[in-house]
């Protein structure tokens, strides 16, 4: 394997880094805990989106799923969050790492009772927000409305 062709072209580098502080108020607040937007796949030109995800005490986590065109990656910052690497479910601590690749069946959950964070990392970085915020209003929907939903945002549920 070898380096990719260069995408910059220039010869004395640009000052375009973002930096976010620790302290920045998360984007989504969720009945659950909270999403913070850490690098959108929209500011990264598509390659990577990456998110903190922190989990309240209160049980919650989709249920097996995959995903066509992305790969999702796990990695636990604090607590308990269990992991399905599509065969079985893991009791993941601080420091764990899970990476799907796409097509990989998996799933994830706070079912502790104690808060919980970890980062998730989507390769290429596809416009999850959307699909994040829309979560919320799924109960509002129709079956073929969540179905449309589903498939808009690259989740195919087993």
């Amino acid at each position: 394997m070898s380096y990719p062709e260069p995408r910059y072209h220039g010869e004395n580098g640009e000052h375009t880094a973002n930096f976010r502080l620790a302290t920045a108020e998360p984007e989504l607040p969720l009945r659950s805990g909270a999403a913070s937007y850490l690098a959108t796949g929209a500011s990264t030109n598509g390659q990577f989106g990456l998110y903190r995800w922190d989990f309240n005490e209160q049980p919650s986590g989709p249920d097996p799923h995959f995903h066509r065109s992305i790969s999702e990656s796990f990695f636990i910052l604090s607590g308990t969050v269990r992991l399905y690497d599509g065969d079985r479910w893991v009791d993941a601590k601080p420091g764990d790492f899970l990476f799907v690749p796409e097509g990989g069946v998996h799933a994830f959950r706070n079912e502790s009772g104690e808060p919980a964070s970890m980062l998730l990392l989507f390769a290429p970085g596809a416009p999850r927000e959307a699909y994040f915020e829309g979560l919320s209003g799924l109960a509002a929907m129709t079956e073929q409305e969540r179905a449309a939903f589903m498939l808009e945002h690259d989740t195919f549920w087993l």
